[in-house]
């Protein structure tokens, strides 16, 4: 098949590498001159995934918006969540009409509070049965390591989650396929608040019980706005759900963690920031999902926790003293 890849991070990158090992024909597109040429002439993103020595034959790049997408059947989004709306509109007249859009995007939009699926649909005028979302445990080192791990792909239509799933599946990347779009979008977001609690927990030197409340605590939030919106309660046990949680809250290659680390090391988020290259993608999700908790009447005591640290900044024993004197958890 004639894959895009819109946004050549490391992610964006990886997958793009596991649909070419699939057996497709990948077009990636970026915006800066010199990742498209390295792609190009070199089949190798070294500014982005330098682990990488060599990119497969059949990846190519471009900066043209309409070359990138215009002969694509599946378009896979791999642009910063705040960003992606603007991004996106950019794209819209060159879409063809059959082409399936896949987002790879974790996070809730700020400014309105919507999900992914929802800006990539809006953005991009698309109806729900060619837009599909991919979330697991898929650290994107490992995956470009080449390492065994599995996803989900979600559509509300079966057919095209399965399409995506058959062009992304090789001898160590498995994608099953599910129709539960706001349990697997949920997931994927929120997710990344808890790992930022975890990773505060870690470097302020917290043991496995106080991570294991805190997992836990994260995951019921999780759960109860789940199904507050409808979603499926298996997605949030499964591997879209308990499956990257472990992942994202157990490793220092995911950003989330690492930025609450050194939140719990005593840095503040600017600090933080500046360490890390850019905000992590939880820090602006905390507020979205403690507003989808009220707006839905649903208690989030962990992300009212961590909206303190991040806005009010109080240190990792208070966030915890916060969310021990929580009546629900």
């Amino acid at each position: 098949m004639h894959i895009t890849v819109l946004g050549a991070g490391a992610w964006g990158t990886t997958f793009g590498r596991v649909m070419a090992d699939a057996g497709n024909e990948v077009m990636m597109w970026a915006k800066e001159p010199n990742i498209v040429s390295d792609i190009q002439d070199n089949h190798r993103n070294a500014s982005r995934l330098p682990s990488v020595e060599k990119l497969p034959d059949t990846m190519t790049a471009t900066g043209n918006r309409r070359a990138a997408v215009e002969n694509a059947d599946i378009i896979v989004v791999a642009i910063a969540a705040q960003f992606a709306r603007v991004a996106l509109q950019e794209f819209t007249q060159f879409i063809p009409d059959r082409a399936i859009v896949v987002s790879l995007m974790k996070g809730i939009e700020r400014s309105t509070g919507k999900r992914m699926d929802m800006v990539v649909r809006e953005a991009l005028q698309l109806p729900e049965d060619r837009f599909a979302a991919v979330s697991g445990p898929n650290l994107s080192k490992e995956v470009a390591d080449r390492k065994p791990t599995a996803t989900v792909i979600a559509s509300a239509n079966l057919d095209a989650a399965r399409t995506v799933a058959h062009a992304c599946t090789t001898a160590y990347f498995k994608a099953y396929t599910s129709q539960d779009v706001v349990g697997l979008e949920l997931c994927g977001s929120l997710k990344n608040v808890v790992a930022l609690a975890v990773g505060m927990c870690r470097g302020a030197g917290y043991g496995e019980n106080t991570v294991a409340m805190v997992q836990t605590s994260g995951l019921a939030e999780m759960s109860a706005l789940g199904r507050a919106q409808g979603a499926i309660a298996a997605t949030f046990s499964g591997l879209a759900g308990v499956g990257d949680m472990v992942a994202t809250c157990g490793s220092p290659l995911s950003r989330n963690y690492t930025f609450g680390f050194n939140l719990g090391k005593g840095m503040g988020v600017d600090e933080a920031t500046k360490l890390s290259n850019g905000v992590a993608e939880g820090v602006p999700t905390t507020d979205a999902m403690l507003a989808l908790g009220r707006k839905l009447g649903v208690n989030t005591p962990l992300a009212s926790a961590m909206s303190d640290v991040l806005n009010n900044g109080i240190s990792c024993a208070d966030m915890l003293s916060e969310l021990l004197g929580s009546s629900e958890m």
